[in-house]
């Protein structure tokens, strides 16, 4: 299914009297009081390249709904307004979100989710009507492809079976890449918000593997490649860089000291854990570990609500010649990953005894290390100044999007009378995922974008109210 956005141009007038005979008119929906007007851009052929977060994915799926309370779609809505023209989008089939397959969900393209009383987070009922064999006829200018890298734009073969579903949907043919069906459409304006996945894969799975992270070379590279395709004759945009991974509630929601423990279990506790702080002890009499990293590694609980859970940590000196794992307490520095929340205090098999992140050390996949973080900084610190640079040297529109979220994460930042934060669930911006923003949440990235194009093209869009969008969706749509 196929849904056009057409809109007609709607200007709101309040005339004021004036001393003479002129009449000067205020309007009402521009942010200076003057006349809408397009700048020196041109918005009638608008196209945006990007990944889940142009193509409107939120509480784990993509769905009608989200789709089009997309920025892209908003973007496109208030372009309308001055000579903005049609703006399409491949929609999924339903509001229930994924893929399906022979009338089956397939569990890696599950349905979204919705706050279910208690306030968790549970898939809704029902199967998605949207096969992923299912073929639509193009072109549709928004582009965001859930799961694209920076470099799957530019990849043939991305829209193929091999490739990535959600543009093999509606890629022109199998060999065609994100960036030559843009092209194609020869649009005047176009929006590019890419890289995020370029180290959330890594970041999610607790750095797992360090070849998640694409090199920042390689991402110079590909960027720069793109924006020559999409600035040639001329064509004008906007871009943004990327936030830290720490700015998203899907790795603040869930603290690292959330173990409350009576002066009993504690004791029980510390003499389990009393061999191996006895080792590291060793270790450090021997020469193989520092006062600074036995202080570091050594396990200690006591009677209080806010105990540091126990995890493997791969970055730690390898003692396994003594015998003794790579254990530590996490710290304000590590990140515990938001899946974690459901599994932090779960027995191993039903033993009472074998408590995850107490007794058992959790995985490296539930948390990611300061170490791990580190890795992530200094790679998106890399890609930004990739696409800082490319903003600069084509004239292209800039959203700092990585303030914006820091912001959110901090402070807060205050909108239409709301209070936007990154807290989960609570804060309005981000979805059940964590990842993704609410509708509101893309309310207020779409305004960001307004106004970094306002700032560049000299156009003076007003933007739209979060007030009219949810926070949250319901369980029905």
């Amino acid at each position: 299914m196929i849904k056009n956005f057409k809109w007609l141009l709607l200007v709101s007038l309040t005339f004021v009297a004036c001393s003479s005979d002129d009449e000067t008119a205020t309007v009402n929906n521009s942010s200076d009081g003057l006349p809408l007007t397009a700048g020196t851009a041109d918005f009638s052929k608008y196209v945006a390249l990007g990944d889940s977060f142009a193509a409107g994915f939120s509480d784990n799926a993509l769905f009608i709904a989200g789709q089009e309370g997309s920025y892209p779609n908003i973007l496109a809505q208030q372009f309308a307004l001055v000579g903005g023209g049609e703006f399409t989008t491949p929609l999924m089939n339903d509001n229930i979100g994924g893929f399906s397959s022979g009338g089956a969900q397939i569990p890696q393209f599950g349905p979204r989710l919705y706050l279910a009383p208690g306030n968790i987070p549970t898939p809704v009922s029902g199967i998605s009507s949207t096969d992923i064999s299912t073929r639509l006829t193009g072109p549709f200018n928004n582009m965001g492809i859930p799961g694209a890298r920076s470099f799957h734009l530019t990849f043939s073969g991305y829209g193929s079976t091999a490739g990535n579903p959600y543009f093999a949907r509606f890629a022109s043919s199998p060999s065609a890449t994100v960036v030559e069906d843009a092209v194609a459409q020869n649009p005047t304006f176009f929006s590019l918000w890419i890289g995020g996945n370029d180290v959330l894969g890594y970041a999610t799975s607790g750095g797992l593997n360090p070849a998640d992270i694409t090199p920042p070379t390689t991402f110079n590279a590909v960027y720069n490649s793109i924006i020559s395709q999409m600035v040639a004759g001329g064509r004008k945009g906007v871009v943004a860089n990327l936030p830290y991974v720490n700015s998203l509630p899907y790795f603040t929601a869930v603290p690292y000291n959330p173990v409350p423990l009576n002066a009993a279990t504690a004791a029980q506790l510390n003499s389990g854990y009393a061999a191996y702080n006895n080792g590291l002890l060793f270790a450090q009499s021997n020469g193989l570990l520092t006062a600074a990293e036995v202080a570091r590694r050594t396990i200690s609980f006591s009677a209080s609500a806010t105990n540091s859970v126990v995890i493997v940590d791969s970055y730690l000196t390898n003692l396994s010649g003594l015998g003794l794992p790579s254990y530590r307490q996490a710290t304000a520095e590590d990140l515990v990953v938001l899946p974690a929340r459901s599994f932090i205090g779960t027995t191993v098999g039903g033993n009472p005894l074998q408590i995850n992140g107490v007794s058992v050390p959790l995985a490296d996949q539930w948390v990611l290390s300061k170490d791990e973080i580190e890795e992530i900084r200094i790679a998106t610190d890399a890609y930004n100044v990739t696409i800082q640079t490319a903003a600069t040297d084509n004239g292209l529109a800039f959203v700092d999007t990585k303030a914006i979220m820091a912001q959110l994460s901090t402070t807060g930042l205050v909108s239409n009378g709301y209070t936007m934060t990154s807290t989960y669930v609570t804060g309005n911006s981000f979805s059940l995922d964590g990842v993704h923003p609410s509708p509101k949440g893309y309310a207020l990235i779409a305004n960001k974008f307004l106004e970094a194009i306002n700032a560049k093209y000299e156009s003076n869009f007003k933007g739209v109210n979060l007030g009219q969008y949810r926070i949250l969706f319901p369980s029905s749509l």
